[in-house]
This record gives structure tokens, sequence and C-alpha cells, in this order.
């Protein structure tokens, strides 16, 4: 497996992103919604880097599932999302590839009478994305290839990486699944 984004690349630009969330959001009620299962990993470092108080929530949105490589029918589910009515919501999630999970994600979280609603990814893939919108934040812009590590998985395993690698055709076939 190539390496694409190291851990200590990683671990810099999230604190810099945290520090930008601080600042943007000094004073404000915000919520950083992350996105199962994806997000997790970036979730608790990015709210360690993060020095304004602030509530932390989590909706569920799958596109692509077990050995997919290429997004399905998007599925959210909304039920452990709290009362978000009046607060500052940013939808954090691993990757922005097509965009199709980001507008649905926004389109689920505006129900709940947010006072704003932005979106945070640590990978942004710019050649694949199909929608209007653009994330409002972002870690690292990257190729169309396959990724794992950070969180980010194929077929649930890769999750524990501590960096974006790419996956090649025999890391492909040696997952069980």
């Amino acid at each position: 497996m190539k390496t694409l984004i190291t851990e200590s690349e990683i671990s810099e630009r999230v604190k810099e992103l945290g520090a930008t969330l601080s600042e943007e959001y000094s004073g404000k009620p915000l919520t950083i919604l992350g996105v199962l299962t994806g997000s997790i990993v970036l979730l608790a470092d990015l709210i360690r880097a993060t020095s304004v108080p602030l509530r932390v929530a989590l909706i569920q949105a799958a596109s692509y599932g077990g050995t997919r490589t290429s997004p399905g029918t998007l599925k959210i589910n909304s039920a452990l999302v709290p009362d978000l009515k009046g607060r500052d919501v940013v939808v954090l999630d691993d990757i922005f590839d097509t965009g199709n999970t980001m507008v649905g994600l926004f389109e689920a979280v505006k129900e709940f009478q947010p006072n704003s609603v932005k979106s945070a990814v640590l990978l942004w893939k710019t050649a694949r994305t199909e929608v209007s919108i653009e994330p409002d934040y972002y870690g690292f812009k990257i190729p169309d290839e396959f990724v794992v590590g950070y969180g980010l998985d194929y077929n649930d395993e890769y999750r524990h990486l501590p960096f974006i690698g790419v996956m090649e055709e025999e890391d492909l076939k040696s997952v069980h699944g």
C-alpha cells in the first residue's frame, strides 16, 4: 500500500482546522456532527484541536458499504442527532467524493432548524465532485484513487491506520469479506 498522506501531515492539518473552527465559532453555539463511521478518528482529533465550547453529535450516512469502491444509494439515519435548533452545525465527514452524501446530509440537518450548516472533511476528491457545493473546510485535496486509513475503510478494514494509504490491486484481493 502506498502512503498518500502521512500521520504527521494529518496531525498538523487537523490542528490547523481546529484553530480555524475555534476562531470562526468563538462565542457561537457550535455542534460538530460527525458522520458515522468514517469520521470517528477525525472527530476525536478535531475536537481536541478545537479550543471553544462545543457539542458533539453523530449521524449515520452510508453509500458505499462492504467491498464497494463506488457509491451506491445514500441512506441517512438521524436517530442519534440531538436538538440542533438555533445552533451552528459543522457536518464532519471523512471524504468528499461526489458530494452527494454531503448534499443529502445538509437536507437532513436543515430539518432540525440549525442557525447555520457548514461542511468539513479530511479529504476532497475534486475530480469526482458532481454537486455545486464544495466543502467549507477540508484537510487535503486528493487524486481519484481509492484510499483507506484514518477512519476510511475497505470492507471495514484499515480504519486503524494512522495515515492515508492508496489501495493497490493486491491489497484489494487480500481483504477477506
